[in-house]
């Protein structure tokens, strides 16, 4: 079972493409935070990007791209020293799809969101940084850059379905670039289960308890089947993860187990014995702990939600 694959496929990963942003000469767009994770491609020319919160912007170049992981307001630009004018009335005076600022359209973005279930924060959010940058001259981007070529073919192409297909392709871009930072130097230093995909031992561990959730791991079978020690197994994952093997494997239950729960699949009774709990009673304690209701408070919560 591949751990990536599963939580995104438990988050609901889903996007929604937005009007293109087309400027020239001297211009400069303030965008008020985001409600998913936004992300944009520069299709032509070159911009400035600043995140608030974040120290150093980014020159963005033709065929870069970029992910806003937080909810905060940012700003693209031709000179980061002009005053802002704010996106929402230049998007809701878009014509034929296309936003414009400034003088001219030597500059052109596509853009929009990405939007998940309420538990993506805790499950992917939180182990990514607030921007993610992937440039468009280096070899490893290439995959992404495929992605958004196919983005771009579809929006002009303009043919039936085409901004569907376009948006299941923005999916793709995600995954993408979610790989591409598992496999650069952020993500082999940051902590977290998507820290522990790029860790050999811990990779190996994470894909186990994924396959075979409901099974009652022990510390020790978890390490024979990485083919190492008890004590290494149990340090290294605690270093990777910042947390234990059997505490992971504890919040993917619940987490699955919530799924279950908003979805209205199966009594709570049935939901525990399938995750892996002997008796209803320590699989809402568990629930309880983890997400701050009882199950069938949370599942009352989804109903009325």
């Amino acid at each position: 079972m591949d751990p990536l694959e599963d939580v995104l496929s438990l988050i609901g990963a889903t996007s929604r493409l937005s009007a293109g942003l087309a400027a020239g000469g001297r211009w400069a767009v303030r965008f008020d935070p985001p409600a998913g994770v936004k992300f944009n491609v520069v299709r032509r020319g070159t911009c400035w990007l600043r995140v608030d919160g974040v120290a150093d912007p980014l020159r963005l170049r033709e065929g870069d791209c970029f992910l806003l992981t937080r909810p905060v307001a940012f700003t693209l630009a031709s000179d980061l020293s002009l005053p802002t004018e704010p996106a929402g009335p230049l998007f809701v005076a878009a014509v034929d799809g296309v936003a414009r600022a400034g003088d001219g359209d030597e500059v052109f973005l596509i853009g929009g969101a990405f939007t998940f279930t309420d538990r993506a924060q805790a499950l992917l959010l939180d182990g990514l940084p607030p921007v993610l940058h992937v440039a468009a001259g280096t070899p490893e981007a290439a995959t992404v850059r495929r992605a958004v070529e196919e983005i771009d073919a579809e929006l002009q192409r303009n043919a039936a379905g085409a901004r569907l297909v376009a948006e299941h392709l923005a999916v793709v871009m995600l995954v993408r670039i979610l790989r591409l930072y598992l496999a650069g130097d952020a993500g082999r230093t940051s902590s977290g289960w998507l820290a522990g995909l790029t860790d050999p031992t811990v990779a190996t561990v994470l894909r186990r308890m994924h396959a075979r959730p409901a099974h009652p791991w022990t510390v020790a079978e978890l390490a024979r089947t990485a083919a190492v020690a008890r004590s290494t197994l149990a340090a290294r994952f605690k270093q990777v993860v910042g947390q234990g093997p059997l505490e992971y494997l504890t919040a993917w239950r619940i987490e699955l187990a919530a799924d279950r729960i908003r979805r209205g699949d199966g009594t709570v009774a049935t939901i525990a014995r399938d995750v892996g709990y002997g008796s209803e009673s320590a699989f809402s304690v568990a629930f309880k702990r983890t997400i701050g209701l009882s199950p069938r408070a949370y599942r009352a919560v989804a109903r009325a939600e």
